[in-house]
């Protein structure tokens, strides 16, 4: 069973910096993806930054030259370093990764439970 735990959220000034991780644990052949979705209150779900496994990162333009995705293979981990944080990324920052579980099938999409992150004086 894959499972993502994440953790770095908490409170934060405007302008100030955080860093969330995602551990990668369990049993599994290859991550292909891992990357950053949040989610605010009253609002859908959306991608933060998306880093696939040989693969260019994308962002979100929101988030572009704030915030940079990075991955350590040896750990399977990936982490979000969130600079000059503005109240508008307050959010629950959910950590998700397409992993193959086994070598017999495709890869399947995983989420972990999120971590609040909140931006405020």
């Amino acid at each position: 069973q894959v499972q993502l735990v994440e953790s770095g959220g908490g409170l934060v000034q405007p302008g100030g910096s955080l860093r969330l991780s995602c551990a990668a644990s369990g049993s599994f052949v290859r991550i292909n993806a891992m990357g950053w979705y949040r989610q605010a209150p009253g609002k859908e779900r959306e991608l933060v930054a998306t880093m696939p496994t040989g693969g260019i990162t994308n962002y979100a333009n929101s988030v572009k030259e704030r915030f940079t995705i990075s991955r350590d293979n040896a750990k399977s981990t990936v982490y979000l370093q969130m600079n000059n944080v503005k109240p508008e990324d307050t959010a629950v920052y959910l950590c998700n990764a397409d992993i193959r579980p086994s070598v017999l099938g495709p890869g399947q999409y995983y989420w972990g439970q999120g971590t609040q992150v909140t931006v405020s004086p």
